[in-house]
């Protein structure tokens, strides 16, 4: 069974612009490409239309992985979160107990991540340990780098 993807009702609406931007202009697109591939000659030997292909191999494979993430999605709503312990949708600000150093997160599916943004994934090692801590609980996070230690300095929506 695929994983559920939790999301806020405008991520939904973002993904299945998404699917039906791929699904109408996007596949217009590739099969005018491998047209005009076909256009100029022999297939055996037209590294144009050979291309095309991969590249409508390529759009397929997205649409089949959007679609898949826009079925498996559950929309959750901000007023349900609950901000008493870490849980997805969280805005969390925690402090990295060696360096000092303060950040704020918030929790999000896979497919919204965006770390520019301060958006990390409930996959991701960070919202893996700071789940289900509350405010002034300190989270041991196994990173890539070693062991972290933060503390939860406030929940927020």
């Amino acid at each position: 069974m695929a994983e559920v993807n939790y999301v806020t009702k405008e991520t939904l609406e973002q993904m299945k612009d998404e699917l039906t931007q791929l699904k109408t202009a996007g596949r217009a697109e590739i099969a005018r490409a491998i047209a005009d591939a076909r256009e100029k000659g022999d297939l055996k030997e037209n590294a144009e239309y050979d291309a095309a292909k991969e590249a409508q191999g390529y759009h397929e494979a997205k649409i089949a992985q959007l679609e898949a993430a826009v079925i498996n999605s559950r929309v959750i709503d901000i007023k349900d979160i609950d901000t008493s312990k870490v849980s997805i949708l969280s805005k969390v600000k925690i402090t990295n107990t060696k360096t000092k150093k303060t950040f704020e997160y918030q929790i999000v599916s896979e497919t919204e991540a965006d770390l520019k943004s301060g958006k990390i994934s409930i996959g991701s090692p960070i919202a893996k340990g700071l789940l289900g801590k509350t405010v002034g609980e300190t989270a041991e996070v196994d990173a890539p780098s070693g062991k972290m230690k933060f503390k939860i300095e406030a929940i927020s929506i």
